[in-house]
């Protein structure tokens, strides 16, 4: 009667030699994504699923001017992840690739390009300058796009974007013209942060902040001593500040006070002002306004001159007298030194700890200069992010990132979005006296353009519904809002406020309904990766090196949201062992079941059923694990599955029944071998899709060529 299970193929197939060898990644992976990309699948409107629901995640755009780095790596292998889950599922998945210009760091880079070549960018041609960089970044941005193709990247080539596209850039603009119109974009003289090395003015979010242990200098001034840590500043001084609830000095506001200083005489009105702290030195202080941002706040209230006495260079200007063309540092020594031969400096304070602002890139100390600048007014923007988030429409992991968002969207500042770089999106502004035109194309001969760019982040804060092509596309009308928002916790500011921010601004509504944020890659030790401490590790060498699914699952396991993770060979190699583990189920599983069609599902025996049971519990389990977003826990699941109870005990358990059982057994065991074959590749292809796509091209009985495109298992547990 065992007949009627088992059916034996009248031509069969040996099992491939392949099998027979360890399983090399390097001769698998190239040919494998080739077959993927030509398949067309990667394309939303070429699936064969007839379900409607679209699923989207955007990718963060990587800058075009270097190659991958580990947390690249990251964000490719969980956006990657998600994509081929839901595509599984039947949804139709778009997964939109893009590179950004990156502005300001892709000048830095080039910079360091020109540096080397004997060159600089200042006194260079602004046209010649830009040529260079475009095609800089338009080749990098090839390499960096084929490391995404290396790393397993299933994302939709043919809607692949650019920060600098056309359509991206009137996109731009025309959101800049509608905040310029609605009042919410202005031109304003302000106290900005610059950086006098790369000579341009930075977010606040584009400086670092630390600590800095500096003498503290008590200088006479008239009847006041006060205390500063930048002496070299007070030829800037247009007014002495004190608290006006300072007893000591209530008599002396409203005064003028006359002393002699460096350069002669000098007169300074005493006002009250409650910023003073009169805990502070003595509870005086000088007010400088062109130099301090706290002290421009001051002379706006009190309608105080500003005084520029350091220049875009760091060195004091031809106000200062004797001192002009010294850098900051020497200026500093200087006035010191000739404040005490005149008997000015009451004392020295040695270890005065403060904190002070430096440019992110190049970490020197940042100049606060008044300039006028484009804004943007954060606060009405804020305001409906705000009531989105606490309304949960956008879910955010790990969740302590809501709390993290709402507190500095309640307190945000106006935002600066002028760069006095060449390369980026130009500023479309046009001036005529005190007449301002907004618009790519000249007015006419008498207005002059606008030099600088937008900062970075204003263009990429749109990408969700620039890529899109808001507001006319198809492509907006389908896949927007976009589903996920997966990237670096440490740019939750930097873009993903801005992106929330600009989109319901925009189009009405949210840019995605969930953000999944990751945290850093550290090295071995814990420690963050840097060149200068020499624990770099390039996630392309290592894929090279160990095979991608080794480096993806390596990337999963252990990583929980917003947490850093650890990098390093070791983990790496132990998953390519796993690979090469699942690699040698199959050819035991294909040795065994060699020519038997499996159209019949046998009845199982009360021991089969169990297992079976087992198996059903972990689709269960990964399916929402994954839906959960605890990849890391679905990893681990899985390899503990595969490892320890397929290999260890299912295939054990099904030696016996293979050798010395009953045709019924036999084909029980066979069938169960291979559906939990199939069932495992499956579950594994979002973590590991090369060596599961490559077995799958392998197995006899098979519904679709690609593994791609199957259907993810359904437990038949209740």
């Amino acid at each position: 009667m065992w007949v009627i299970f088992v059916k034996i193929r009248k031509y069969m197939n040996s099992v491939p030699e392949k099998f027979f060898k360890p399983y090399n990644a390097k001769d698998v992976e190239g040919k494998i994504y080739k077959k993927w990309e030509e398949s067309g699948y990667f394309n939303p409107d070429n699936l064969p699923t007839k379900n409607k629901e679209t699923y989207t995640i955007i990718m963060p755009p990587p800058n075009a001017n270097g190659s991958l780095h580990a947390g690249h790596a990251v964000f490719v292998t969980i956006e990657d992840l998600l994509i081929r889950y839901k595509r599984m599922q039947g949804l139709r998945t778009l997964w939109l690739p893009g590179a950004d210009h990156a502005g300001f760091e892709t000048q830095v880079v080039y910079e360091k390009k020109l540096e080397k070549e004997g060159r600089t960018r200042f006194g260079m041609d602004a046209d010649k300058l830009r040529e260079e960089i475009m095609q800089f970044t338009l080749e990098n941005k090839k390499f960096m796009e084929n490391q995404l193709r290396d790393l397993g990247a299933s994302c939709d080539w043919s809607r692949e974007k650019f920060t600098l596209d056309e359509n991206i850039k009137r996109t731009v603009y025309d959101t800049f013209q509608n905040l310029y119109e609605e009042g919410l974009a202005y031109r304003g003289l302000r106290s900005v942060n610059w950086c006098t090395k790369h000579q341009t003015s930075l977010s606040e979010l584009e400086t670092i902040s630390v600590e800095q242990v500096d003498p503290l200098y008590y200088m006479k001034y008239g009847p006041f001593t006060l205390a500063t840590v930048r002496p070299e500043t007070k030829f800037g001084d247009t007014a002495v500040a004190v608290n006006p609830e300072d007893v000591r000095y209530k008599k002396w506001i409203g005064k003028e006070i006359e002393f002699e200083g460096l350069l002669g005489t000098i007169k300074l009105k005493v006002i009250g002002d409650e910023y003073v702290d009169p805990e502070f030195g003595t509870g005086v202080v000088k007010i400088t306004p062109a130099h301090d941002p706290n002290d421009f706040e001051v002379a706006k209230r009190h309608n105080l001159p500003v005084v520029e006495v350091i220049d875009q260079y760091g060195k004091l200007n031809e106000k200062c007298g004797k001192y002009s063309g010294l850098k900051v540092e020497e200026a500093r020594k200087k006035v010191v030194e000739d404040l005490k031969a005149l008997n000015l400096i009451e004392k020295i304070e040695e270890k005065y700890t403060h904190a002070v602002k430096k440019c992110y890139k190049c970490e020197r100390i940042l100049e606060p200069r008044i300039l006028p600048q484009w804004f943007v007014k954060m606060k009405p923007l804020a305001e409906k992010a705000i009531e989105v988030i606490e309304k949960d429409e956008i879910i955010f992991y790990p969740e302590n990132y809501k709390k993290i968002m709402l507190h500095w969207l309640k307190n945000i500042e106006d935002w600066n979005i002028s760069r006095q770089i060449v390369w980026g999106i130009p500023i479309p502004v046009w001036y005529k006296g005190s007449e301002i035109k907004i618009g790519v194309e000249s007015p006419g001969y008498d207005w002059v353009k606008e030099n600088d760019t937008f900062d970075t982040w204003f263009s990429s804060g749109q990408w969700p519904f620039a890529t899109l092509q808001y507001p006319a596309g198809e492509d907006y009308k389908k896949f927007y809002p976009t589903q996920v928002m997966e990237t670096a916790g440490e740019i939750i500011f930097f873009w993903v406020a801005r992106m929330i921010m600009l989109g319901i601004y925009r189009t009405g509504k949210i840019p995605f309904n969930t953000v999944y944020l990751h945290g850093i890659v550290t090295a071995k030790d814990g420690k963050k990766m840097s060149k200068s401490k020499g624990n770099v590790i390039s996630p392309i060498e290592l894929s090279e090196k160990y095979g991608t699914d080794a480096l993806r699952m390596a990337l999963i396991i252990g990583n929980t949201p917003g947490t850093s993770t650890a990098l390093y060979e070791e983990k790496i190699r132990a998953y390519k062992l796993f690979a090469n583990k699942l690699w040698n189920i199959t050819r035991f599983v294909l040795e065994n079941t060699n020519g038997v069609n499996f159209d019949e599902k046998p009845e199982m025996t009360d021991g089969m059923m169990d297992v079976e049971a087992q198996l059903n519990t972990l689709v269960k389990d990964v399916t929402k694990d994954i839906e959960e977003y605890r990849f890391y826990m679905a990893g681990e699941k899985l390899y503990h599955y595969v490892w320890h109870t397929f290999a260890d005990i299912v295939i054990e358990a099904c030696k016996k029944e293979l050798l010395t059982g009953t045709p019924l057994k036999k084909y029980e065991a066979q069938w169960f071998l291979y559906s939990t074959l199939k069932t495992c590749l499956k579950l594994l292809h979002p973590f590991m899709p090369f060596v599961t796509e490559e077995i799958w091209q392998s197995l006899p009985e098979k519904k679709n060529t690609l593994l791609m495109i199957e259907s993810w298992p359904v437990s038949s547990n209740n």
